[in-house]
C-alpha cells in the first residue's frame, strides 16, 4: 500500500486513531461503532483512510473476525500510550495536580497476585479512591496493548519487544517440605537424595508433563529426576500441598520468606540455592505515561523493595521460562 504524501497530520488524522483504538479495544467494527456512536461502515471508512494515510494494512479482515497485522500492531503499540495520554490529559484541563483515576489493568502471574500484590494493596487504593485496579491472572503476558493492559508484572528474562521493562528483584528458587514431612520421611542431604522422595511437581502447559528440577552451586549444575504422585499448574495449590505435608517442592523465595522463618516449611539443601528468578513490571515504552501507571509502579517498586531486604546469592543461571515454569 502507497502512503498518501500530500495529507499531513490533522484533526481528521486525531479521530482515525480514535477510531482504531475503539475497533482494537472492541475487537470489531460493529462495536466500535455503536461505542462512538457511528455506524460500521463509517468506522471502515475511517481506518480505510488510516491505512492509505500511513501506508500500511492495520487489519486482517475476515467475514467473521477482524485481526492486527504485525505492522499494525507494531504501529498500534506505538501510537496507542499517546492516546492514553492525549485522553489523560483532556480529562485532567483545568486540574493544577495530577489525578490517579480511572481503571487499571494489570496482567500477572497467580502467584504475584496472590502472594504479593493483594495482601498488601489496600493502602495503595486508600491513598487514590477515584483509581479501580484489576488484576487479571494469566499463565502468560501475551499481547499487553491488544488485550486492554496497562502494565504487566512477570517473571522471567524479557523478550524482544516495544514494551518497557524494568527489573524489581531476583529471588532464589529454593526447596522446601514441611517439618511433619520431614519427620517421616527423613532429611535430603545431597540433590540426588530427592530422587527417592515425594515431590509435588508443576507441571509444563508446552508438554503435560512436570518441569524439570536442578541445583547449582558454584559452577556445578546437577539435575534431579525427581517424582510424585501430585502435580500443580499454580503456587497456591502447591504452596497448600508442601504446608499439608504432601512432599518437597521447589518454589521461589519471595512467596515462602515468612513460612519458613515461622517454622511452617523448612529449607532443605540450602547450600544449593544460587539459582535466581527475575520479576520485572512491563509498560507502554513511551515518555507519555499515564498518572496511574506510574503511580501504580512507584507502589510496586517500593513493595518489592521491600521484599528484597538482602542481595540474594549471584545466580550461574537463571531460569527463562514464565512463571508457568516455577510457583
Amino acid at each position: 500500500m502507497t502512503p498518501n504524501r500530500s495529507r499531513g497530520f490533522d484533526r481528521h488524522s486525531l479521530n482515525e486513531l480514535g477510531m482504531l483504538s475503539a475497533v482494537v479495544e472492541s475487537g470489531s467494527f460493529v462495536r466500535a461503532g455503536e461505542a462512538l456512536g457511528l455506524t460500521q461502515s463509517a468506522v471502515s471508512r475511517a481506518i480505510a483512510r488510516l491505512e492509505s494515510r500511513v501506508g500500511i494494512r492495520l487489519f486482517h479482515r475476515t467475514a467473521r473476525a477482524i485481526a492486527l497485522t504485525d505492522e499494525g500492531r507494531r504501529f498500534y503499540e506505538s501510537v496507542a500510550p499517546h492516546l492514553a495520554a492525549i485522553a489523560e490529559a483532556t480529562n485532567e484541563a483545568g486540574d493544577a495536580s495530577t489525578r490517579v483515576r480511572g481503571r487499571l489493568r494489570v496482567n500477572v502471574d497467580e502467584g504475584i497476585a496472590q502472594f504479593v500484590l493483594t495482601p498488601r494493596l489496600a493502602p495503595f487504593l486508600e491513598q487514590h479512591p477515584e483509581l479501580s485496579v484489576e488484576l487479571a491472572i494469566r499463565d502468560r503476558m501475551g499481547d499487553l496493548v491488544g488485550e486492554g493492559f496497562d502494565v504487566a508484572i512477570r517473571f522471567g528474562i524479557p523478550e524482544p519487544s516495544a514494551l518497557k521493562s524494568r527489573l524489581l528483584l531476583r529471588t532464589r528458587v529454593i526447596t522446601c517440605a514441611s517439618p511433619a514431612y520431614l519427620a517421616r520421611h527423613g532429611q535430603p542431604r545431597r540433590p540426588g537424595d530427592l530422587e527417592k522422595h515425594r515431590c509435588v511437581l508443576m507441571r509444563d502447559p508446552a508438554t503435560g508433563s512436570h518441569f524439570g528440577w536442578e541445583y547449582i552451586r558454584d559452577k556445578k549444575v546437577v539435575p534431579v529426576n525427581v517424582s510424585g504422585q501430585l502435580m500443580v499448574n499454580g503456587s497456591g495449590p502447591l504452596l497448600a500441598a508442601v504446608l499439608g505435608g504432601q512432599g518437597i517442592a521447589q518454589v521461589l523465595e519471595l512467596y515462602t520468606r515468612e513460612l519458613v522463618a515461622d517454622g511452617r516449611l523448612v529449607q532443605v539443601l540450602p547450600e544449593w540455592a544460587e539459582e535466581t528468578y527475575p520479576l520485572h513490571a512491563y509498560h507502554h515504552a513511551t515518555r507519555f505515561m499515564s498518572a496511574k501507571v506510574r503511580a501504580f509502579l512507584d507502589f510496586v517498586v517500593a513493595l518489592t523493595r521491600e521484599d528484597s531486604p538482602g542481595e540474594a546469592p549471584r545466580a550461574r543461571r537463571t531460569r527463562r521460562e514464565g512463571p508457568e515454569g516455577l510457583p
